[in-house]
């Protein structure tokens, strides 16, 4: 007869052995991972995770790397029969879980629908956006940047672009959030059922838009998904409906977090808001900064392809590991001070956005909706402060952003509202 060990148990036994424990569900580890990671980096930097069951490479030099090593560690996951999954599989085809060939070609399709030149042309927009949002809370000197910003910006964003109508905006929000907290450990029955219902109702939406559009073309991603086409070659039904669920959610959740963890670190750091403030320029360089410090994903998971030692740690084809970015951005092998947020630095080669074949495609459209949010904010207010009650972080090891944050603000006397 066996006996199961405990969590808590496989958490003092990884401490013993190594100096470290990696426990995702902390509360102190949610609402900061750092300290981990720097115990990670210093103690055991190929670590393996009893809990989670995954390897912790957290080394700039080696997930730089490594990540790239398609070969070595492959996106393509199985199904792990996980219920919160239950219901159709929006995953399985996108380009995110798939290796060369299939990768290559999925990518090569939709990079040629979701160009840098249509990225630019958005500039405009997405600033009315912002400021659009911000006037719903123009008599407000405290609101939560999440919901009335962070969280919207970027859905409406990527709702018009994949052609999705207003007033379907909100609904569409929820599924997106209810669906990744799927990817969670620990979750309560309701939980799991929340997830896939979300699933259920993504794909189904997904099906019926793509059908629309294929009777009906637009002005859309989604139609030049439909005709976007490479040697004869075009995305089927089901790929199709994985990359729209793709961008959806990368385009969500990376801007959303981006812009949430990057208000926090300013306020949180006023001498960098205030040179911010003095030196607008600077702008476009504290967007990577703020990449850097507290990035949107933290960490990028992949499965061995082969046996393999790592250090003198022996890692078995089929193991899960995963490259914690955010480590990674903080190794002081790489960045001078990397626990000081510095939106001067000049040697910013951060990996935020990943590396190689699977380097964000959505990262132009993040790093615009980035800068346009702080833009506006820094425009409509002098003073931005914490507001009166603490933020609140999501219980997620992979991406990492906050569902509330209310802020305080003062508006600025120079702000005309005519922007």
């Amino acid at each position: 007869m066996t006996t199961e060990i405990s969590p808590r148990d496989l958490l003092e036994q990884e401490l013993r052995e190594t100096g470290v424990a990696w426990n995702p569900l902390d509360i102190n580890v949610i609402a900061n991972p750092y300290p981990t990671y720097r115990q990670l980096l210093e103690r055991d930097p190929y670590h393996y995770s009893a809990v989670t069951n995954m390897w912790l490479v957290s080394r700039y030099d080696d997930v730089n790397e490594m990540i790239v090593d398609w070969e070595r560690f492959s996106n393509v996951q199985e199904d792990d029969g996980d219920p919160a999954r239950d219901g159709p599989d929006l995953t399985d085809a996108s380009m995110l879980n798939r290796d060369p060939l299939d990768h290559t070609r999925l990518r090569g399709l939709v990079s040629r629908a979701f160009t840098q030149r249509q990225v630019s042309r958005m500039e405009d927009r997405v600033r009315e956006i912002a400021h659009g949002l911000l006037d719903e809370v123009a008599d407000s000197d405290e609101f939560d940047l999440m919901a009335n910003l962070a969280s919207m910006l970027p859905t409406i964003v990527i709702a018009e672009m994949i052609g999705v109508p207003t007033e379907q905006r909100a609904e569409f929000r929820q599924w997106s959030d209810d669906f990744i907290l799927g990817g969670n450990p620990g979750l309560t029955p309701d939980q799991q059922q929340r997830a896939a219902d979300a699933a259920v109702a993504l794909y189904e939406y997904f099906n019926r838009h793509v059908e629309l559009r294929r009777d009906s073309p637009a002005d859309d991603l989604t139609t030049r998904l439909i005709e976007a086409h490479e040697e004869g070659d075009r995305l089927s039904r089901h790929e199709m409906i994985s990359t729209l669920n793709l961008l959806l959610l990368a385009g969500n959740e990376t801007t959303t977090n981006l812009i949430g963890n990057g208000a926090k670190a300013l306020i949180e750091n006023p001498d960098q808001l205030e040179l911010l403030r003095s030196q607008p320029e600077l702008l476009p360089n504290a967007i990577e900064e703020l990449l850097r410090y507290d990035p949107p994903v933290q960490m990028d998971p992949k499965t061995a392809a082969a046996d393999m030692q790592l250090g003198n740690r022996t890692v078995h084809v089929g193991d899960r590991v995963a490259f914690v970015l955010a480590a990674a951005n903080r190794d002081p092998a790489e960045f001078d001070d990397p626990d000081q947020l510095d939106i001067t630095r000049e040697h910013n080669n951060h990996i935020a956005f990943g590396r190689g074949i699977h380097f964000c495609l959505g990262s132009p459209l993040a790093r615009l909706e980035g800068r346009i949010a702080f833009e506006v904010l820094l425009e409509r207010f002098e003073q931005i402060e914490f507001g009166s009650s603490a933020p609140s972080y999501k219980p997620n090891s992979i991406l990492r952003g906050m569902d509330q944050f209310p802020i305080k603000v003062e508006r600025a006397r120079t702000y005309t509202g005519t922007s």
